[in-house]
């Protein structure tokens, strides 16, 4: 296929954190060299190769840190022994900062690895007590000092606000620490709290209540306002970078590019149909150890879909959606309200619009339907 974007799903992590939905596999011990195999076993099962050499390779999780400088390594040789990778391709790992050491950095940066996406999620000692990382805010620190005296200067930092009720937090002190280090990108997301985790099930006894909408409103634009003062191009939804830092591999996904994904639970989309791998570490091991495709189940998008998921990927960055004729008197409304602003012919939403995206979403598609 042509798609020029790979994602990898590496599942293993130390313990899970509170509010975590993904699919993981919690494991003492890595296997760090199986789990290349299997990558390698998927890529050949599947007889997935690229038309054009990458320009994108994001290892993500799971904690793909949890590997080690060798596992990292021998996972990318996996790949790109068999798939070419462009000679400035942006190649990503996300990274707990428990797991940075300098040999380990050392050698994700000869083995090709240019941006660390760091785990930080907050500087408060009691907040990540209450999230269970195993990290705290002065290791978060080193593991910064660490990367950068590897070289590798490329850095995104994960910060999780609008936290639930009753969890004590200064957000405005975690956005100064964030600054005071000079990451180049920062990624900040509202907490969502999902059913079949632990902060779920606490809500669910009644236990903890989400952040309201004021709250999280009020989280988001100060967010805003301090990154945006900073320096920071408020590109999306939950993405600040400065010039010339924007995350490469994120930004093809927003723009509605094809791209493949491997690994338990890893989606990809051709730009007709969407397929994801089966979640279970262990099922999906299993089934490429048979010589079988993972696969958990696909989906041929309709014209509906299409339409709606354009309008949506659009309106989630800054780089905006065409305004067509049978939208002006609604977009005309929405800029009155101050909710988004038209330049060149697109129409561009303000963090304000930004809270409302779905809402906005689904009435632009609802109105397109009609014409």
């Amino acid at each position: 296929m042509s798609a020029r974007h790979l994602y990898v799903h590496v599942p293993f992590c130390a313990r899970r954190c509170s509010y975590c939905d993904f699919a993981i596999a919690v494991r003492r011990d890595v296997p760090a060299r199986a789990f290349a195999e299997r990558i390698a076993g998927e890529l050949t099962v599947r007889g997935l190769h690229a038309d054009t050499p990458l320009a994108t390779l994001y290892l993500g999780g799971g904690t793909p840190s949890r590997l080690g400088g060798e596992g990292v390594a021998r996972l990318i040789e996996a790949i790109t022994s068999r798939i070419g990778v462009a000679l400035d391709a942006e190649i990503t790992l996300e990274a707990n900062p428990e797991d940075v050491s300098a040999p380990d950095v050392a050698r994700w940066r000869e083995a090709g690895v240019t941006r660390v996406s760091l785990g930080v999620q907050s500087f408060d000692p009691e907040v990540l007590r209450w999230m269970h990382r195993v990290h705290t805010a002065e290791a978060a620190r080193e593991a910064v000092r660490v990367l950068r005296g590897e070289g590798i200067d490329e850095l995104s930092l994960d910060l999780i606000y609008a936290l639930p009720t009753g969890v004590s937090r200064n957000w405005e002190r975690d956005l100064d620490a964030a600054v005071t280090i000079h990451p180049p990108h920062l990624s900040c997301y509202g907490l969502t709290i999902e059913p079949h985790t632990p902060l779920g099930r606490q809500a669910a006894r009644g236990q903890l209540h989400a952040a309201d909408d004021e709250v999280h409103e009020r989280e988001f634009l100060r967010t805003h306002d301090v990154l945006t003062a900073a320096g920071y191009d408020h590109y999306e939804v939950s993405n600040y970078a400065r010039a010339g830092h924007r995350a490469v591999h994120n930004s093809a996904y927003w723009t509605g590019a094809p791209y493949l994904g491997i690994g338990p639970s890893a989606h990809g989309f051709d730009g007709r149909v969407r397929r994801w791998n089966r979640p279970e570490f262990v099922a999906w091991d299993l089934a490429v150890a048979r010589g079988e495709d993972p696969i958990a189940g696909q989906e041929l998008l309709s014209r509906e879909q299409h339409a709606i998921e354009a309008v949506y990927l659009g309106l989630r960055s800054d780089a905006g959606l065409v305004v067509e004729d049978q939208d002006t008197p609604m977009v005309e409304s929405w800029c009155q309200t101050g909710w988004g602003a038209v330049r060149e012919g697109r129409l561009r939403l303000t963090p304000t619009g930004w809270l409302r995206l779905d809402a906005l979403v689904s009435a632009l598609t609802g109105n397109r339907s009609r014409y």
